[in-house]
């Protein structure tokens, strides 16, 4: 994997590329979203959309999945800045790839990370297409963002717990029905077979997945205050366990995308 360092300098330039294409910002919030997660972007009053391609030093996403823009705009009346797809280790990006956006909405104002994945479930409680809210998570890349700071990071929690429990309220306000617990994240690209899924779940985790670990560590190094919530796509049970097929991981995050656009809906509404 190549190692490509990007300085204050590359901040800069990338600063410079989004505010020649959208102007002044001004918005607190932040979103990720994950794989089949993009529903989202149809509530948002957009103002402006800008291709990766198009923003100096920005990753571009290779997952057949996840777009490449970054869109400014407007959801319940506050400004927010959405990542319409993500970068993933597997791809081959270093964290310090997948992470530089999070540095840039940092540096843009962003003060609160809502961040969304697709995952498989390792808890028998949970289901195909709930939502989990993550309290916390495991790091299984053995890698992190944070190696070329020079700042040490703190022991405190990485999602934040006020707006842990804002999300609970407001699902059981919307009747939407969602969990919380423990994601871990892997190299990826391959999914697990029986033997690792059981070490998984004795290890703690209730889902599993390959992303959002690293920005969700540098966001809460730089002081963004993050929530992160995840779609069960599919069971990881070893005594019951199918093969994963993309078209049903895909169809499951859609089904559930209603309720997690709903839910991220009413939190921003009141944030």
């Amino acid at each position: 994997m190549k190692k490509i360092i990007r300085t204050r300098k590359h901040e800069d330039d990338s600063l410079k590329s989004v505010k020649s294409l959208i102007g002044e910002i001004n918005a607190s919030v932040g979103i990720i979203l994950g794989t089949g997660l993009g529903g989202l972007v149809s509530d948002v009053k957009v103002k402006s959309k800008i291709d990766y391609r198009k923003i100096k030093h920005f990753p571009l996403s290779t997952v057949e999945s996840h777009h490449g823009f970054l869109i400014h705009g407007e959801i319940s009346g506050k400004e927010v800045l959405i990542m319409q797809g993500r970068f993933h280790y597997y791809e081959g990006y270093a964290h310090e790839e997948i992470t530089y956006p999070v540095r840039i909405m940092k540096r843009l104002g962003v003060e609160i990370l809502i961040v969304s994945n697709a995952c498989g479930g390792l808890n028998p409680v949970y289901n195909r297409a709930d939502l989990m809210i993550m309290k916390e998570h495991i790091n299984f890349h053995f890698d992190t963002p944070l190696k070329n700071f020079h700042k040490r990071s703190s022991n405190k929690e990485i999602y934040d717990e006020n707006l842990i429990n804002l999300a609970e309220e407001t699902a059981l306000e919307n009747k939407i029905n969602i969990h919380r617990g423990v994601y871990l994240s892997l190299h990826g690209p391959c999914l697990e077979t029986r033997a690792e899924y059981r070490m998984l779940r004795r290890l703690g985790a209730d889902v599993v997945g390959m992303s959002t670990m690293p920005e969700a560590t540098l966001a809460s190094y730089l002081g963004i205050r993050v929530l992160g919530i995840s779609i069960i796509t599919d069971m990881g049970l070893p005594d019951t366990l199918r093969p994963a097929v993309l078209s049903e991981i895909l169809e499951a995050a859609s089904e559930a995308e209603p309720k997690l656009t709903l839910l991220t809906r009413k939190i921003i509404e009141k944030l």
